[in-house]
């Protein structure tokens, strides 16, 4: 059985115009109510081909967000986090060129936002109290799995669990468990409860097959509140293989220490603008396809990346720079340490 990702300070969200639901109906009522805040992400990613090694490729890869507010809507980060181009895609086909503004990977939340305006009828949703579902309520997610966009599927909330992040212990997330149907391309949408309240993003499924076998998890709305919403923007435009132990010694880090080994960058993105790299050389390293050949991050503002809680102290370290202040990373570059750096207004 494997986990398998799906296709993959801020204030806290100005909501004018958020509908909220007033009473629970039937599914009917509740998914007319609140499916036009659903929408189908479009994007399109540079990539490195592991067929033919060397050779770039473009990627096109769809998601399901939740309009939030007038501009801002909620999605998985492993749907967004290293493309080069958004878009987002109403009901009724009306499709608004988009940007990523802040993202937290370690919890697969993604805040992207909307660079046009949304149909005039198109009225967005709010998040629910997640802490108040009860395990065995109904449940729905509204999504585009296999592209097909506003598909309604119906369950009950399975569980609530807190699921280990890439990271260790230290960035556990809670998640709820569902047996509505979730296939890729519904990563990133809205778990519903009865009254039309949004308590989940939908994240990932395990399965044997590939495809829906009534495991699907959502992270809570709780934690996309308080982990997202309630923090200042941050997002790389970039993703990475935590390196460690024997996959740390393979490839010669230094002392054997554990890195980020960055698998690729966006076009755009403050990772780009601060000078990272990504791979180009498809391999396979204790078993995981990675691509070598990037810059291994070792240390950021002078904290050294032990992959056992350091990125909680990194983020917020970040998070609390001013626009003048420096932003700086030690990396492992051709067998060279070199060091970045970069004012933290070049990089919002």
């Amino acid at each position: 059985m494997h986990r398998s990702l799906l296709p993959l300070a801020l204030t806290a969200c100005a909501t004018p115009a958020t509908f909220a639901v007033q009473d629970a109906g039937s599914l009917e009522d509740v998914y007319g109510r609140v499916h036009g805040a659903v929408v189908t992400l479009h994007t399109k990613t540079t990539g490195v081909s592991f067929e033919v090694p060397g050779m770039a490729v473009t990627e096109e890869g769809v998601g399901s967000g939740t309009l939030i507010s007038a501009t801002q809507v909620l999605t998985a980060a492993h749907v967004v986090q290293t493309a080069d181009k958004v878009a987002v895609q109403f009901f009724d086909g009306t499709l608004v060129p988009a940007r990523v503004v802040s993202s937290d990977p370690l919890a697969d939340l993604a805040l992207v936002e909307l660079l046009g305006q949304p149909p005039a009828e198109v009225r967005p949703v709010g998040l629910g109290d997640s802490s108040r579902a009860r395990i065995g309520s109904p449940v729905f997610v509204v999504g585009a799995p296999l592209g097909i966009s506003h598909t309604l599927t119906v369950g009950v909330l399975s569980a609530r669990r807190l699921a280990p992040s890439l990271l260790g212990d230290a960035a556990r997330v809670e998640v709820f468990q569902t047996d509505a149907a979730i296939n890729p391309g519904n990563s990133g949408g809205p778990l519903f409860d009865m009254d039309g309240h949004v308590i989940g993003v939908v994240s990932y499924i395990v399965s044997q097959s590939g495809g829906h076998e009534g495991l699907g998890f959502a992270v809570t709305s709780d934690t996309a509140r308080q982990r997202l919403l309630e923090r200042m923007p941050l997002w790389t435009g970039m993703d990475f293989v935590l390196l460690r132990e024997r996959s740390s010694q393979i490839l010669n880090l230094p002392d054997g220490r554990p890195g980020l080994l960055v698998q690729h960058v966006a076009e755009g993105s403050p990772a780009q603008r601060l000078g990272l790299r990504g791979g180009d050389v498809p391999a396979t390293v204790g078993g995981h396809a990675m691509l070598l050949g990037g810059d291994v991050i070792l240390e950021v503002l002078g904290v050294e990346v032990t992959g056992l809680g350091s990125s909680r102290e990194v983020k917020e370290r970040v998070q609390a720079l001013g626009r003048e202040e420096q932003l700086t990373l030690t990396v492992l570059r051709g067998g060279r340490l070199v060091r970045l750096r970069a004012p933290m207004g070049d990089l919002r």
